[in-house]
């Protein structure tokens, strides 16, 4: 079974959570006046990156909160967790 640690709840199964996609991305500001095709590369347009990368997270049947985790996409190993505004911790991830 495959941990994954909320940083309010600590280590929980991987049943107890959803993934929400690549962290960092960035809504655009104008959107009454932004193109279709620019809304259609920020709606689904995603790098999905072999290696390392930055995903948001919910524990959905916890504390309800979002996160975000440092994982690999190769070994699906998590490195770090962090809630939003906050560093990410490494070394702890299991």
């Amino acid at each position: 079974m495959l941990l994954i640690t909320c940083p309010w709840c600590g280590p929980r199964a991987e049943s107890e959570f959803h993934c929400g996609g690549e962290a960092d991305i960035a809504r655009p500001l104008d959107t009454e006046n932004i193109s279709d095709e620019a809304w259609g590369d920020y709606l689904f347009m995603r790098k999905n990156p072999r290696g390392v990368h930055r995903e948001q997270w919910l524990h959905s049947h916890g504390c309800r909160r979002w996160f975000m985790a440092e994982r690999d996409t190769v070994s699906y190993e998590f490195l770090g967790y962090s809630k939003f505004g906050e560093k990410t911790e490494t070394g702890s991830a299991t």
